[in-house]
This record gives C-alpha cells, structure tokens and sequence, in this order.
C-alpha cells in the first residue's frame, strides 16, 4: 500500500495522509443494494463476452510512454456487475509477447503493483528494458498490465483539482492543538465532497471486489482459462480477494508484501499498524546513516541522527524550505527510505547536503513539481483512488473520539506517520456511499499453492500479513527475507527469492516447506 498525501489548504492533499468526508448518498441501484450471487452471475456474464470480444490490439497512444513492441487495448467490463446490462466502462490493458519459442509459452501474466490506485501499465517495460530478474518468466508468458478501475485511463477518478491537490507547503500533519485537528476534519469533510462531485457515478463501485472481478474479465477477454498473476503490496490483497472469488480459475499466483488480509484489518487496522512499522524501519535506515557517517556526518549514533530529523523539521516547521518544504513534504520525501532501501542513500544525500548548507538538494527532492502536468494528475488521481477504494471496501470507525484516542496513543511512541496517515484515511469516517463487508479471505475448491514472499521489517504491509495469508491459502508457500525490510521484493536481485519465484512461474513446484532467505545486499553511501 502506497501513500503520499496530507491535508494543506483548500481542500488539497500532501504527501501523507487524508482525510474525513461527508460524501452524497448513492445513486438508486448502487451496488449494495444486490445481492453477492447477482454480481457473480453478472461477472460470469461480463467474461463471457469479452472472451467472444477478445482485445483489439494497437500501438500504445503515445502519450502512455510505452515503447513498441508493447500493444495497448480496452476490455469493457460493467460499472456495477449486478447490472451487467447497465452502465460499462472500460480498463486499459497492455502486453508484450513472450520471447521465447511457441513451445516455451504458457500463457499471460498480469501483473498489480499495488495502490490502491497504482498503474500496472508498466509491467511489460520489465521486457523492453531489459531485467534480467524477469528474463526466463518473459520467455514464457506475455506480460501483461492493467490500470484497475478509476485509475489511469480506466475510467480515471478525481477528487480535486490536481494543481492545488500537489501544491505546497502543506500543514503540519503533527497537530499541536485541537483546532489544528478541527482544521484538518473540516479539510477532510472538503475533499470528500470533492470526491463525490466529481466522481459520485464511481464511488459506490470502487471496491477491491469489482476490481477482482475485472481481473477475471481481464483474463477472459485474454483467452486465458486461467489466471497467472504476480501481485505486489495492495495487489496481494487484490489477488487474495480473486483466490477467494475465483479459486478454479488461478494456475499461479506470486503474492509479494503482503497486506493482512484478516476481515477485521481492512482498512483502520491494517493503518494503524503501518505507524508502527514505519517508525521500526525509519530507525533501521537511521542506524545505518549513522554507520556511515563519514559520507553523510549526520551523527554517530541514531540517538544524533533521529535528533537532526528533529531539528529540520522544526525548521521546516518555522520556516518552509526555499517557501515550499515544510513538515508534511519532509514526511513525505522521507517515508521513501522506510518503504525501499533504494532510497535509503539518495534520501541520507540530500539530509546530508542540506545539514552541510546546501538546502537545495532537499528542496528539489521534496517539493512538488507544478509544471509535472501529467504527473499531478496521476499523483492526484491515485490518490483519489486509494481513498475510494480503502473507504467503499469495509466499515470504518465513525466516531471521531475513537480516531482521536487511537492517533495520539500512537503518536506518543511512533510520532513518524501516525497523523499523517491518520488524515490520509479521515474520509473513510464519514464516507456515505455503501460500504460492504471486507471479503474472509480462505482456501476455496481448486485454489492452487500459492507464492507469498515478504521481508521482515516491511514498514507498509508488516510481516504478520504474510502469516495470515499463508494460514489463510493451504497449500501455500512463504519465503521470508530475514533481516530486510524493503517493500517489493520479487524485482530486487537476492538469488535466492529470485529464483524460486522463476521456478514456480516455470514449472509451478514449491518447496517442500516454508523458506528463509537471507537478505539482499545492504546499501552503500
């Protein structure tokens, strides 16, 4: 699960956190209104005609920045599947063809990368430039992206202007009285009325449901009997909810940092439990600044380098950097570290330029960019979706009392992201379309063993998802990265993951038991 937005002004986000809203009631036939079996028959519907339609493959518009070989298409899939006869929209799909021999094919893979809200457009590029991680399973399966439902060029949503949604410096997300968090809750009760303006035909159908459900039109429209999927962070969640659905009609499924899938975690919980990840994996990356010190002299000790963090952003706080980074930006440049050790140096050199006199590093790296047009747009846009998504998918608490109590209890011991997710998710406490019951997420008749693969010390999904996932699929298989806590770790070079994810996408075998691998290289300065 990605996140990048706090609550600043006029209604618009930061990177960090959202907020609360009070969002229109829904349109008459909205999809809680039906029954589970209506929207079932109605996807079966659905797959049937697009496996008649297939997909009209073309060069990818340009715009999209896919290089040829990689065709782009639509497949049409209802907006509401009780109704497959109603509204439809259209998902946008790509692929790249397999490189290898006919006799090497064995299908498509589709691919998630997470979100909610993320484009998985991106995935054949893992051919076009070449990866070498990716190479073998590239000679036997098209790879194949898609934008989910609201995001991208599927029917994209909006819930603000996405010039003021990016423009800074924000609010501090940290409040320091209670009409600093009034301020936030009525900013919050804005945003969430955008939404509904803008994109209140949508709202109702945003769920990781119908999502699952696309998937499986997806595959239809594809020729696929069944499914090869590799699903990253949100997208393991995705894949769980179509295990669960569609349990004949998976082959293999490659589940990497893993969000809980427990009913009773989707979604207040699976944040909370975030804030205290984060803060675990910031003093991992903050030891290891400290180690080397003599590239970055930030301090010796984490004790001087969490009080350097302090220190910038307080004067952040006084006085935004270069008028454009303030706390709420500093967060969210920062949280890169926590999420991927790829950032771990590019983030420790520009602190370290910065503590040096040189601010402009930081300011570059933190800084929205305003005239990033098609940028804005996607980080508006994706935002919008992780908000509709995570609210429309389970009830969320609805007293502010609880929100309030819940924040500062953390806040006290993981002051790093407690209320910059907090206001991240505050429009779920009063969003008004319906919402359903999170799906139980179990091992159904035909389910094939599945991949799961995790680090420990992920920050945005925590290991204990990987747990109740493998608990929650029989016959699954977790390989755990002991000693690591980067977030997405089937595209990072550590052999001994790599090459069991290409061998049960090659011949679907597993080991015989669990694995632990050791970590992938530590970065160096």
């Amino acid at each position: 699960m990605r996140r990048t937005a706090v609550f600043g002004s006029a209604g618009t986000l930061i990177a960090g956190t959202l907020i609360l809203g009070a969002l229109t009631a829904p349109a008459a036939g909205a999809a809680t209104s039906h029954g589970r079996d209506d929207e079932a028959a109605g996807a079966a519907v659905a797959a049937d005609r697009a496996a008649r339609a297939g997909i009209d493959w073309m060069d990818c518009p340009a715009d999209w920045g896919l290089e040829k070989p990689i065709q782009c298409g639509f497949v049409t899939v209802p907006l509401d599947y009780a109704r497959p006869n109603g509204k439809k929209i259209k998902i946008a799909v790509d692929r790249i063809a397999a490189t290898g021999t006919p006799a090497e094919r064995q299908g498509a893979l589709l691919y998630n990368p997470g979100g909610p809200g993320g484009s998985g457009l991106k995935f054949p590029r893992r051919v076009t430039t070449k990866n070498a991680i990716w190479a073998n399973a590239a000679k036997a399966y098209d790879f194949v992206g898609f934008d989910p439902r609201g995001v991208g060029h599927s029917a994209p949503i909006s819930c603000v202007d996405p010039t003021e949604f990016v423009k800074g410096p924000k609010a501090d997300p940290v409040p320091d009285s209670e009409a600093d968090k009034l301020a936030q809750r009525k900013l919050a009760a804005e945003y969430a009325k955008g939404c509904a303006e803008k994109s209140g035909d949508m709202l109702p159908f945003m769920t990781t449901r119908n999502t699952a459900r696309d998937l499986d039109v997806v595959r239809a429209a594809l020729g696929e009997k069944k499914l090869n999927y590799v699903g990253v962070s949100y997208g393991t969640y995705l894949g769980a909810v179509y295990g669960t659905l569609y349990p004949n009609h998976v082959r293999r499924m490659v589940v990497d940092s893993v969000v809980n899938p427990d009913k009773n975690n989707i979604w207040y919980e699976a944040n909370l439990g975030q804030d205290i990840a984060f803060e675990g994996r910031l003093k991992d990356w903050m030891n290891w600044v400290a180690q080397h010190d003599d590239a970055y002299h930030l301090g010796k000790t984490y004790t001087e380098v969490q009080q350097q963090w302090v220190t910038l952003r307080a004067a952040a706080k006084k006085s935004p950097l270069g008028g454009k980074v303030g706390p709420a930006e500093l967060i969210g440049f920062f949280q890169n570290a926590p999420y991927y050790d790829s950032m771990w140096a590019p983030v420790a050199e520009a602190w370290s330029a910065y503590a040096a006199g040189d601010p402009q590093p930081l300011i570059d790296s933190a800084a929205a960019d305003l005239t990033d047009t098609a940028g804005n747009i996607a980080s508006e846009n994706g935002n919008a979706v992780y908000t509709a998504v995570e609210c429309a998918d389970a009830a969320w608490p609805t007293s502010w009392n609880k929100w309030n109590a819940d924040n500062s209890r953390l806040h006290k011991k993981y002051p790093f992201m407690t209320w910059a997710n907090a206001w991240m998710n505050l429009p779920c406490a009063t969003w008004s379309t319906p919402r359903q019951q999170p799906t139980q997420v179990k091992t159904g008749k035909g389910l094939p063993p599945v991949l799961i693969a995790q680090s420990e010390r992920d920050a945005a999904t925590p290991y204990e998802g990987a747990v109740q996932l493998h608990k929650a699929f029989k016959g699954s298989r977790l390989i755990t990265e002991k000693n690591a806590g980067s977030h997405g770790i089937t595209n990072l070079v550590n052999p001994c993951i790599n090459s069991k994810v290409e061998t049960y996408l090659l011949t679907g075998k597993l080991d015989s038991k669990d694995v632990t691998c050791e970590p992938h290289a530590t970065p160096k300065p």
